[in-house]
């Protein structure tokens, strides 16, 4: 078998390919069959993660700046778009080949692995309920086709990505929302992204619509205006969630849960986490300037929340968690203002991270 690289042992050579940054990896997959390989590995990025090079990668689907000017959201192209928190850059992923016309009104994205997937929504320009799937790689930065979406045709459906690091499994799940007819569905779907095919899962308990999906401890959550369920993969089953019993997620998009296994939420002013028990303890005031929480995504000791200013501006926050976490209380976390280039102030319609 070829070296790595020549002159090198097979480890050494893998430190340093685990080096570089993720938005060079297309360039090293362009390289040679072993790269690719490498590139592939799960292996390889539990390295880069152990070795403190993942980056961690906001991605938003945000509308096009030129088509500020327009007023309903239905004339609003919109696009992939990237911040990277380490360097606080922002950029724009390549357009979907598939979608001459921006990325379809109202669509699901969800980070799985190296992999954003983007599933349904009402595609541009007639706005018919889509049902296909789009799925943009970080190794090869190169678009492709998912299956698509099983009937019914649905929106407002809640979904949410699991990745199993040690395997390379990467499955996201979607649920609810309404279909064709507005009629609100219970059905449950599971996409596995290797594997380019979908399955359908039990149904819920109750028909849920303008829902969001979480994953937490392995379950993915679908929380809503009436409660929550949790569907747990290992049992093939979905049940309540305890800890939310009785409980509305008005605004469930800043819904979010981190690497420690806890939900944190943005509601009214206050950022909170959810701790034993259910109980939910304050850890923070959202900043002055900003008026209200949109979004919110997770990853290592961080917490990124966007929203809109005094003057209806889009703003983004990054909440830094230093705190020892009790059972009743989390305290010290700082707040840092993420600066905003112009071509990057258009309105979010969806928001994810993934760590690279």
């Amino acid at each position: 078998m070829e070296d790595l690289i020549p002159g090198l042992t097979d480890d050494v050579a893998r430190e340093c390919l685990a080096r570089v940054p993720f938005n060079a990896f297309p360039t090293l997959f362009s390289v040679c069959r072993r790269w690719r390989q490498e590139l592939r590995d799960p292996r390889f990025h539990r390295l880069r993660k152990s070795n403190g090079h993942a980056q961690a990668v906001v991605v938003l689907v945000q509308s096009v700046p030129d088509f500020a000017r327009y007023t309903g959201p239905q004339t609003l192209p919109y696009r992939l778009v990237i911040f990277e928190p380490a360097t606080g850059v922002w950029s724009s992923l390549p357009p979907c080949p598939g979608l001459p016309h921006g990325l379809p009104l109202f669509c699901r994205l969800a980070a799985a692995g190296t992999e954003l997937v983007i599933i349904g929504g009402w595609k541009p320009p007639e706005g018919a309920t889509t049902d296909e799937v789009h799925v943009y790689d970080f190794v090869s930065g190169q678009w492709r086709r998912g299956s698509p979406l099983p009937s019914p045709l649905r929106s407002y459906f809640a979904c949410a990505a699991t990745h199993d690091s040690d395997e390379g499994c990467r499955t996201v799940y979607i649920a609810g929302g309404h279909d064709e007819r507005k009629n609100a569905l219970r059905s449950a779907l599971a996409y596995d992204v290797a594997g380019d095919s979908w399955k359908p899962l039990p149904d819920m308990a109750r028909e849920r619509i303008e829902c969001h999906g979480v994953t937490l401890r392995g379950k993915f959550l679908v929380l809503g205006w009436l409660g929550a369920e949790a569907f747990d993969a290992a049992a093939g089953s979905w049940g309540p969630v305890e800890e939310a019993a009785g409980e509305e997620f008005y605004y469930s998009k800043t819904y979010v849960a981190r690497e420690d296994g806890r939900l944190y939420r943005c509601l009214g002013r206050e950022v909170m986490v959810q701790l034993e028990g259910g109980v939910w303890a304050k850890v923070a005031e959202l900043p002055g300037e900003m008026r209200r929480a949109r979004y919110a995504v997770a990853w290592e000791g961080k917490l990124m929340v966007m929203g809109l200013g005094h003057d209806y501006g889009f703003l983004a926050n990054i909440l830094d968690m230093k705190a020892t976490t009790t059972r009743t209380t989390m305290a010290a976390a700082t707040w840092k203002k993420v600066e905003v280039p112009p071509g990057y102030g258009g309105s979010v319609l969806g928001a994810c991270c993934s760590v690279i």
